[in-house]
């Protein structure tokens, strides 16, 4: 398996920091490659030329001129290395969702998302990173017979649109 890893600038400052994933995900023999702009690699305050270093010794880089857009790299890269890619990006891919046309296509992506973007739970420093589970079943309204299981969320949750809900509503019809 190959994971993806943006390494956007939401990694900047935050827990877990990007050298942070890297090791733990180096650390399973997963071949990663990181894709970021080339600003990550210049010192400043919110990189630091040490971390990127260790960074580059664990994952493939790949560094796009600053003034790309990195999010097409990261998707290309990740259809590109197989169905059992997994990908990490705090991005939600709103905007990729939105030159999709169709509904079908925007429904297609959404599922591809879902089964392929590893979400963080976890943001303490120092612990072991942790991921949302990746279902292998879908999250619509499923049917078998004359019963019906409708996922929901409690009292209007807001989740990111790669997370899933977590309640199922089961009805069945009286016979």
């Amino acid at each position: 398996m190959r994971d993806v890893i943006d390494g956007g600038d939401q990694y900047k400052k935050t827990t877990p920091s990007l050298l942070e994933l890297v090791s733990q995900l180096a650390k399973q023999n997963l071949r990663l490659l990181v894709l970021g702009r080339k600003h990550m690699l210049k010192k400043s305050s919110r990189w630091r030329k040490d971390e990127m270093e260790k960074v580059q010794k664990q994952a493939c880089c790949f560094f796009a001129d600053d003034i790309s857009e990195d999010d097409p790299f990261l998707l290309y890269a990740t259809l590109h290395s197989g169905n059992h890619c997994k990908f990490v990006t705090k991005d939600l891919m709103r905007d990729h969702k939105a030159c999709l046309h169709d509904a079908k296509t925007q429904h297609l992506f959404f599922k591809w998302q879902q089964g392929h973007q590893l979400a963080i739970m976890n943001k303490f420093p120092g612990s072991k990173i942790t991921f949302q589970h990746i279902l292998s079943y879908d999250t619509v309204v499923q049917t078998t017979g004359d019963s019906w299981h409708i996922p929901y969320d409690e009292d209007l949750v807001e989740r990111y649109s790669y997370e899933v809900p977590t309640k199922w509503l089961c009805l069945q019809r009286k016979t």
